[in-house]
C-alpha cells in the first residue's frame, strides 16, 4: 500500500513542457516552478531530448505524465513499456508521476484517444490491480486521472468520483485532478460541474490540471466539448478552478497546451492566471 500523498510538486504553476521553449524557459520561467514531460517522448536511450530533461530536471521538479499504459485496458499491460517506464523514473526521480484512468489498447492495436470505462466491480478490480501493478514496478505511487467523457455507459453501477475514491483507497494511489475534464464531460452528460466537485475526494488530489476545449454540436445540435489541449483555458473552467481551490486549498496547477502550441509568452500568461487562483486561496 502506498502513501495517497503521491506527488513532491510545490503548490505552484507548471506548464507542460515543449521543446520551443527550451531556451525561453531558461532564460524567464516566472511564475513557472514545474514542469511536466510525458513519458513516452523521454523512453530512448539519448539524444538532445533526454539532454534537455536532464539539464532541466537540475533546475526544476519534474512531473511525469504517461499517455500509453492503458490502465483500463481488458488485456495485460504492456510489459516492455512499465520496463521503459521504470528505467525513465529510476533516472529522473520524477517528484509526481501520473496516469489517465482509461484505456488505449486493444490486443495488439494502440489507438490515438484516451477511451472511457463504465465503473462496475469488474472494471474495478482490473484497475486496482494495474494500478498496483504499476505502483510496484516503480517503486513509488501514482496519481490517477479522471477521464474527459463524450458518453456514459448504461452498465455502470456507482459514479465515476465513487470509482476514483475506491480505486485509491485500494490501492493507496493519488488522484489527478483535470478540470477542464470534469467540465468537458459535465456539459457532455448534462452533469452539475460543481456538484462533482463537491463529491470528489480532494483530500487524496496531489496535482490539478487545467487546459483548452473545442466546442461543436452532436447530430442533435446539443453542444458538444472536444477536451483538445489547443488553445487557452475558458473563462467558465476557471471558475470551476476557483471553487476547486475554495474547497481544496492550494495545489499544483499544470497549464497544458500540447496542441497549436503557441510562444512563451502566451503560455507563462496562462501560468500567471494559475497562479493568481492560488494566491486568492491563501491571501
Amino acid at each position: 500500500m502506498f502513501d495517497q500523498s503521491s506527488s513532491n510538486l510545490p503548490p505552484r504553476p507548471g506548464v507542460g513542457f515543449k521543446a520551443q521553449h527550451y531556451t525561453s524557459i531558461l532564460e524567464n520561467p516566472a511564475p513557472v516552478g514545474w514542469l511536466e514531460i510525458h513519458a513516452e517522448n523521454y523512453m530512448g536511450e539519448g539524444g538532445r531530448p533526454i539532454a534537455m530533461l536532464r539539464h532541466l530536471a537540475e533546475r526544476f521538479p519534474i512531473s511525469v505524465h504517461g499517455v500509453g499504459l492503458s490502465i483500463g485496458g481488458e488485456g495485460a499491460l504492456d510489459s516492455e513499456h512499465l520496463s521503459r517506464l521504470r528505467h525513465l523514473c529510476q533516472w529522473l526521480n520524477p517528484a509526481s508521476f501520473s496516469e489517465h484512468l482509461a484505456w488505449s489498447t486493444h490486443e495488439s492495436a494502440y489507438f490515438n484517444d484516451l477511451l472511457p470505462l463504465p465503473y462496475t466491480s469488474t472494471t474495478l478490480a482490473r484497475v486496482v490491480a494495474h494500478v498496483d501493478q504499476v505502483q510496484e514496478a516503480l517503486g513509488r505511487p501514482m496519481l490517477l486521472e479522471n477521464p474527459s467523457s463524450y458518453l456514459a455507459f448504461a452498465e455502470s453501477e456507482m459514479s465515476e468520483t465513487d470509482f476514483l475514491r475506491e480505486v485509491s483507497r485500494r490501492t493507496g494511489c493519488g488522484l489527478l485532478l483535470d478540470v477542464n475534464n470534469v467540465f468537458v464531460s459535465a456539459v457532455n452528460l448534462g452533469l452539475d460541474p460543481r456538484a462533482y466537485v463537491q463529491d470528489f475526494p480532494l483530500e487524496k488530489v496531489g496535482e490539478i490540471h487545467l487546459g483548452g476545449h473545442d466546442e461543436d454540436e452532436d447530430d442533435a445540435g446539443r453542444p458538444l466539448l472536444i477536451d483538445s489541449h489547443g488553445r487557452e483555458v475558458a473563462d467558465p473552467v476557471w471558475a470551476l478552478l476557483d471553487h476547486v481551490l475554495a474547497l481544496s486549498g492550494p495545489k499544483p496547477l499544470l497549464i497544458e497546451w500540447d496542441n497549436d502550441v503557441p510562444d512563451w509568452p502566451v503560455l507563462a500568461e496562462e501560468a500567471r492566471r494559475a497562479e493568481a487562483a492560488q494566491q486568492r486561496v491563501t491571501t
